[in-house]
Formats: structure tokens, C-alpha cells, sequence
């Protein structure tokens, strides 16, 4: 019998730098599975649905979640995200590690139920730090960041409650950071 995979989560403000990680994660250990959530929010320009979030409308996100589809969801900025339970498990029983990339409140209910997760939390130089980020990300008005920028205080206090935090000020040295952790519980 092969063992069972292992929930490996990343969560950071927005601008934090959990997407650009997870992406190097999978180019040094493709045997990862990503997994992909689901959103009401409108897609950017960049993004390709099924491969950055499953985008669907928000009658459709309600039914699954009625339907229990979800293994977390919650609002963040006015739109929903979730987690899908049952690709999380399929892959998990294939014995594959999967990287979750989601908000701290998701983070919480993970740890609940998953107790053997590893959850990490991304915490950035400076609030001007992500404030610049994420203008040069350009995906939000100033009106949206400022949204973004308000969570902050709330996602670094639940933060400060995962088992391993990181400052985010060298992405290299964050990404090795990130793999050691990793490898060290799996």
C-alpha cells in the first residue's frame, strides 16, 4: 500500500508572493500536485481557466457548496474561493503531495481537519513592500488594493499561528526555505 499524500499549505496577503512560489515549487518537484481552486471573481487578462482557478458564477459556487464540493471555502474581497474536496482527495490517496495555495481562513480550517498539513505562512518586508507589489502586478485599481492592504492585520495575526512563517524579503532564499520545510516533513 502506498502512503497517503500530505496538504502542503502556502498562504500570504495578496502580493505575498504564494503564486510565484508554488510555481517554482512544481518546476524543482513536478510530482507535486497543484491544487486549483475555484472563484467568483472575474479572470485577469493573464490568467487561463483550470489552470490559475476555476472561474464559475456564484449560483454555481453556491450549489457546490450545498452539495459539500468544498474542503474550505470562504469570501475574500467581495468574491468566493474554494477548495475542491474531491480532487484533493483523489490525488491524496494516490499518495500525492499537494500545494494549496489559499487565504489564512482556509489555512485554519485545513489545519482542523488535517492535522498533519504543513502550513506556512509568507510574511512580506513591509507593508510598502506589498502595497508596491502589488501595483506592479497590475491587476487592481488603487480602490482594490487598499481592499487587499486592510486584510493585512487580520492575515498576519492568523499567521502568526501556523507552525512556520517566513519573511518573503529574498525569493530565492525563501524558496529554498520553502523546499527545506517541506522536505524535512514529508
Amino acid at each position: 500500500m502506498s502512503k497517503r499524500g500530505r496538504l502542503i499549505v502556502l498562504s500570504a496577503p495578496s502580493g505575498g508572493g504564494k503564486s510565484t512560489i508554488i510555481k517554482d515549487l512544481l518546476k524543482r518537484r513536478p510530482e507535486f500536485v497543484y491544487s486549483v481552486s475555484c472563484t467568483t471573481r472575474p479572470k485577469r487578462d493573464y490568467e487561463v481557466d483550470g489552470v490559475h482557478y476555476y472561474f464559475i458564477g456564484t449560483e454555481e459556487f453556491e450549489r457546490r457548496i450545498g452539495a459539500g464540493r468544498f474542503l474550505e471555502w470562504s469570501e475574500v474581497h467581495g468574491d468566493l474561493y474554494g477548495t475542491d474536496r474531491f480532487e484533493i482527495e483523489a490525488a491524496l490517496v494516490r499518495g500525492k503531495d499537494v500545494l494549496l495555495d489559499i487565504d489564512v481562513n482556509g489555512g485554519e480550517h485545513i489545519q482542523e481537519h488535517f492535522p498533519d498539513s504543513i502550513l506556512i505562512f509568507l510574511y512580506p518586508p513591509s507593508l510598502d513592500e506589498l502595497r508596491r507589489r502589488l501595483k506592479l502586478r497590475g491587476a487592481d485599481d488603487d480602490t482594490a488594493i487598499e481592499r487587499r492592504l486592510a486584510r493585512y492585520t487580520m492575515e498576519k495575526a492568523k499567521g502568526d499561528r501556523y507552525p512556520y512563517r517566513l519573511l518573503n524579503d529574498d525569493l530565492e532564499k525563501t524558496i529554498q526555505a520553502v523546499m527545506n520545510i517541506i522536505e524535512s516533513n514529508i
